[in-house]
């Protein structure tokens, strides 16, 4: 006997709609199959997706509290016996494709991709970027398919200065409606840290290697920005996780820029030659310093 769609969901039987979508919120980012990988998860979501489709169309939802599991073969009936084409409904399931990126995977998850009378639903997705691209803006280009058939091209421009949670709306690309008037698709940006460089709010930090001897002699050094390099003053005696800063080279904004912070990381030659050895030798032997003392 097949598992209640109910169940399924975790939700009780006079659940309103509100419930029944956050009830398949949840589960779906929790079993999907991109981000849950352990056996038997992709048949769970698949699962998690058919009592979505079901209980949240007041329709369906009403033949299978009448009927049971076996609420299909008496909606084939009805179908068969009326001359109106069948309503689709439920939830809409899609694949991004970015150009020259790697792929985005995204679920709409919040229903309503046909049917309805008048204007149809927007759809809402995230689009992951990096600081880089959110530094500089740009377009993207990615490839929106339905599981009905059909795909569509769409070019979006990003803003330079992009922040994260910041949404851009696709005019025309969300759910179908019914009198000609389409939804939009609403696509909210998630900046993602590089390598090379996390954000904080409006401000950037990297990481930036010196040497020893730049560290304890000081050194003029150069820090790739998302703008282009930039020459900073290393002053003598820094030392791991100092902090340098680079004033406005952060993330654009209007009036006021962020900063870049430069956080300073010593590094030490893995192998030494002869003569590095012995200047190396030669600095324990004449220094009083201890860097453990106050630690």
């Amino acid at each position: 006997m097949a598992e209640d769609l109910y169940s399924v969901l975790g939700v009780s039987r006079s659940a309103d709609q509100k419930e029944i979508r956050r009830a398949y919120r949840e589960k779906a980012r929790k079993f999907h199959p991109d981000v849950n990988k352990t056996p038997g998860a992709e048949d769970t979501f698949k699962r998690i997706s058919e009592a979505h489709d079901v209980l949240s169309d007041p329709e369906t939802r009403a033949q299978y509290d009448r009927f049971g599991e076996n609420f299909r073969q008496y909606a084939a009936a009805d179908a068969a016996r009326s001359s109106e084409q069948p309503r689709r409904s439920g939830s809409t399931r899609y694949t991004w494709s970015g150009s020259g990126a790697q792929s985005v995977n995204w679920e709409d998850l919040f229903g309503g991709g046909f049917g309805g009378f008048g204007r149809g639903a927007d759809h809402t997705a995230e689009l992951e970027i990096t600081v880089e691209e959110a530094y500089r803006g740009g377009r993207r280009t990615v490839q929106v398919a339905s599981p009905y058939g059909g795909a569509q091209e769409y070019t979006i421009d990003i803003p330079a200065g992009a922040v994260d949670g910041q949404w851009l709306r696709i005019a025309g690309a969300g759910g179908a409606g019914a009198d000609g008037q389409d939804g939009d698709l609403l696509v909210t940006l998630r900046v993602k840290d590089s390598k090379r460089y996390r954000l904080s709010g409006a401000d950037i930090e990297t990481d930036l290697p010196i040497s020893p001897w730049e560290a304890a002699l000081g050194a003029d050094v150069s820090v790739p920005t998302p703008g282009g390099p930039v020459t900073v003053h290393v002053p003598p005696g820094s030392s791991t996780g100092r902090r340098l800063r680079l004033r406005g080279q952060g993330m654009p904004r209007r009036g006021q820029p962020g900063d870049l912070y430069a956080r300073v990381k010593v590094v030490v030659p893995r192998t030494l030659s002869k003569k590095e050895k012995e200047l190396f030798e030669q600095l324990r032997d004449v220094s009083s310093f201890d860097a453990r003392r106050g630690s």
